[in-house]
This record gives structure tokens, C-alpha cells and sequence, in this order.
């Protein structure tokens, strides 16, 4: 007897949920590759202004924590604390009230999180193999970058089946699951346990707050800033540790209460509410800036960018994402599939969900950021790393938008088609979220 389909839809609820996600993404994709065009044109225009940008210093010291940091380490450790103290709160929604609550929906995409993963970095380890100080970067193509996927499935993709959407989705979720532990264990240094057991206390009183004050905040959106101070302790505290602090923004993200307070006649939680109202930030502000410092990368003309893809660094990355995620992804849904003795959505075909891996393969956000962790932000190995992830990522888009571009026009012609017929039986569509 077969089990449940396959990259099923999923509750309706979800997907709308999941549809405005999509949208507030898409533009922040745009806007990251904007930012990420900005910083080459930059270095190579004007090398000696962006790299005196980047390493402006600003802030101050408070006894033993130090946050007098270049504009670059703000970026990368600040702003994109934001990003993932979102995505903190979507692995948390996702898991506790989602689709993704139920073992048997969420075995598909974690399966394919995880062979997306570890193919890449398979790939990747056997690329620098003879080399110790390349092999360190094994983890730069384990890492899908949504919002820039998302912003080229918005171009090519708006006949795609919604189930599709939802899968690239809750994929992109499980993938940063995966990346977070992978930052969190493997790029720690120096860690000193005081400082992150004081994190960690008040990432619990940012915690307590929130669900005691859950249906105060609801009802008083601007008394939500109160938690500020205590998360930025648990941010300053996780980055004094030699624990990276993006960690810290993960941690309050699984600390925001995901249901509505009981009693209360309020549609939303204070998860729904914060990540309603910081997403534009992030989006918009946040991962485009830490694009523009950290994707800056001066090219030594065609001779340097050829030896920098074909190095073992460029070879492992490139490689690793184009080819490691179409095959890891697909290739781990495949087996998933098969040992349920399931099938695929009707809705879908394998085409479908190749195309959709291949769109994995885009590496941005997150893969640039291990470089800098894996090479030392601005070494000339994080240079290559990061020109291969640039290169890696317009290959995998450029690939996904033939692919899924063609599937798309398929669909667009099956849907004015079932529209024809529906107009000739005289009757209305049937509803299809």
C-alpha cells in the first residue's frame, strides 16, 4: 500500500504562509544580488575605497567584550545575526506548528537537506584532498542560499506547482538547520565557556520574557523592543565566547513563543509578529549590506579568475554546488521515495524536482560567510573561495532557470488548457492552492 505522496502540498494555512515568505524573499534575493554587484564593480573600480570601507572600525569596548569591529565583521557578525535569528524562527514554526511537525512530512526535505549536504562536501574534501589548508573549507557548498534562489524561481517560476515552492521552502529550512550546527561546532575558537554559559542565561531570560509577556507584546507591538536589550547581551556575550553570534540570533529565534498565548483571540503568535516585522529588515538591509562587504572580491583580469576556479579551492566549490546538490538532492529524494514505496505528488514530475536541486546548487549568504570562516575574512584563499562561489551560484541559476523556465512554460500551457475546458463545460475551475 503506498504511503502519502511525495513533496505533497501540505496544509493550505502553510502555504500561504509559505507564498508570503516566497514573496518578501524574492525582492530580498534582488536586492542581494544588487548588493553583491555593487561590491565587485566597487573593488575593482575602486579597490583602496572598498577595502578602506570595509575595514573602517566602529564601536567600542566594555570591559573584557570587544565590539570595536570593522564595518565588514559588523556585517557578517551583526546584521546577519537578524537573518538568522529569522531563520531561528522559521526552523522553530516549521517544526513545532508547520508541515514539517509531522516525521513522516518532514523525512523528504531533511533527507534532501542532508544528501545536499554532504555530496557537496564530499566533492569538495576529494577536490583539496592534497591540500590542508583548502581542505579546511569543506563546508562552503553544504549551504543553499534561499533568498537568491527564490528570487530566480520569482522570474522563471510563476506557473510552477505550488508543492514545488513549498519543497525548495522547507528544504532551504532543514539546509540551515544543518548549516547552523555545521558554524556552530566546526567554526568555534577559543571557546570560552563563561562568556557563552552567560549567552546562554540570557537567551533563557529572552526566553521567559517573551512567553510571559507574549500576549502583553501582541496586544502592545512597540513593548516587543524590550526584549532588545537582553537579546543583544546574548548576541555580545555568544560573539565574546569565540562562538560565531549568529549563533546567538538562532538561539532567541527557537526561544520566541510559536503559539498563540491560550485564552487569547489573537490570530498571530510573537513569532509570526516578529518575523512580520524585521523580515523587510533583513531582506532589504540586512543581507544585501553583508553581500556588498563581504562579495567585494578584485578580480586580476580573466588570467586570475581562471586560475582562481580552476585552483583546488575553485574546483571543490564550483563542482560541489552545481553538480553535488542537483545530484545530492534529487538523488536522496529519489531513495526516500522509493524506500516509502511512495510516489510523487500528481501535481509533480522527477523533471520537476531536478530542476528544483539544480536551484539548490546556489550557494550565496551562508557559503561566502564560511569562506571568511574557513580562509580569514580578505585572504587570498577567501578571495578564491569566494569567486567560485560567485561563479558556482550564476551557473546553478543560469542551468535551474532553463530547466525549471521550460517546465514552467509546460504548466502555463496545461493551466490555459484546463482553463479551455473549464470554460466549455460551462463549469468553474476546481481550487488549487
Amino acid at each position: 500500500m503506498s504511503s502519502s505522496p511525495t513533496l505533497g502540498r501540505g496544509a493550505y494555512r502553510e502555504f500561504v504562509r509559505v507564498r508570503e515568505v516566497l514573496r518578501q524573499e524574492s525582492v530580498g534575493g534582488i536586492l542581494l544580488i544588487l548588493g553583491a554587484a555593487v561590491a565587485m564593480v566597487t573593488a575593482n573600480v575602486a579597490p583602496q575605497f572598498y577595502l578602506d570601507l570595509r575595514h573602517l572600525h566602529v564601536g567600542t569596548s566594555f570591559g573584557p567584550i570587544d565590539l570595536n569591529l570593522s564595518l565588514a565583521h559588523w556585517a557578517a557578525d551583526g546584521l546577519l545575526a537578524v537573518f538568522f535569528f529569522l531563520v531561528g524562527l522559521e526552523l522553530k514554526h516549521e517544526f513545532v506548528v508547520g508541515d514539517l511537525r509531522d516525521p513522516k512530512t518532514a523525512l523528504v526535505p531533511v533527507v534532501a537537506a542532508i544528501g545536499g549536504v554532504a555530496l557537496p562536501a564530499g566533492i569538495y574534501v576529494a577536490a583539496t584532498f592534497s591540500d590542508a589548508t583548502a581542505r579546511a573549507g569543506w563546508a562552503i557548498p553544504a549551504a543553499t542560499d534561499i533568498a537568491f534562489a527564490l528570487a530566480v524561481l520569482a522570474v522563471i517560476g510563476s506557473n510552477l506547482p505550488a508543492a514545488l515552492r513549498t519543497f525548495l521552502l522547507t528544504l532551504a529550512v532543514a539546509d540551515d538547520l544543518i548549516a547552523i550546527t555545521i558554524i556552530a561546532i566546526f567554526y568555534a575558537h577559543d571557546v570560552q565557556l563563561l562568556f557563552f554559559g552567560g549567552a546562554l542565561v540570557a537567551v533563557a531570560v529572552f526566553g521567559l520574557l517573551a512567553y510571559r509577556g507574549q500576549g502583553f507584546f501582541l496586544r502592545h507591538p512597540w513593548a516587543s523592543w524590550l526584549l532588545l536589550p537582553v537579546g543583544l547581551l546574548a548576541w555580545a556575550l555568544t560573539y565574546t565566547s569565540g562562538i560565531h553570534a549568529t549563533v546567538a540570533g538562532v538561539l532567541l529565534g527557537f526561544a520566541v513563543p510559536t503559539r498563540p498565548p491560550r485564552g487569547s483571540d489573537h490570530p498571530r503568535s510573537l513569532s509570526d509578529e516578529l518575523e512580520h516585522r524585521l523580515r523587510p529588515f533583513s531582506a532589504s538591509i540586512a543581507v544585501p549590506v553583508f553581500a556588498f562587504f563581504s562579495a567585494g572580491v578584485t578580480l586580476s583580469g580573466w588570467d586570475g579568475f581562471v586560475a582562481a576556479v580552476t585552483s583546488p579551492i575553485g574546483i571543490g566549490v564550483i563542482a560541489g554546488l552545481v553538480v553535488g546538490k542537483a545530484v545530492g538532492i534529487s538523488g536522496a529524494t529519489w531513495l526516500v521515495t522509493r524506500l516509502r514505496h511512495a510516489s510523487l505528488d500528481p501535481d509533480l514530475a522527477w523533471i520537476d524536482v531536478i530542476g528544483m536541486a539544480i536551484l539548490g546548487g546556489i550557494g550565496f549568504t551562508v557559503s561566502l560567510l564560511v569562506s571568511e570562516l574557513s580562509f580569514g575574512q580578505g585572504s587570498a584563499t577567501d578571495d578564491i573561495g569566494k569567486v567560485s562561489v560567485l561563479t558556482a551560484s550564476l551557473v546553478a541559476a543560469g542551468l535551474a532557470a532553463i530547466v525549471l523556465g521550460l517546465r514552467n512554460r509546460h504548466y502555463r500551457e496545461v493551466a490555459a488548457a484546463e482553463e479551455l475546458d473549464s470554460d466549455a463545460d460551462g463549469m468553474p475551475d476546481k481550487f488549487d492552492h
